[in-house]
């Protein structure tokens, strides 16, 4: 998997969205909604039982564990 570069926060948010995609290609999630704010993002990835708001640093460590996860048994 390439590294991501992050510099700020945006930065940061971007790479979870990249994440957010290639997971969903990977048949990782179903779907995930980014929620944008003037200041900062708010994600919702799904499960089976609930769905809570994750910071871009939270939705980016468990994206990139799902994501490196699924690679590791390609």
């Amino acid at each position: 998997m390439s590294e991501y570069k992050i510099h700020d926060e945006y930065s940061l948010a971007e790479a979870a969205d990249m994440l957010g995609e290639k997971a969903m290609e990977l048949g990782m999630i179903p779907s995930f909604v980014v929620r944008h704010f003037p200041d900062s993002r708010q994600y919702y990835i799904p499960n089976e039982n609930e769905s809570e708001a994750l910071t871009p640093e939270e939705a980016y460590m468990k994206l990139k564990k799902l994501v490196e996860s699924a690679q590791a048994k390609t």
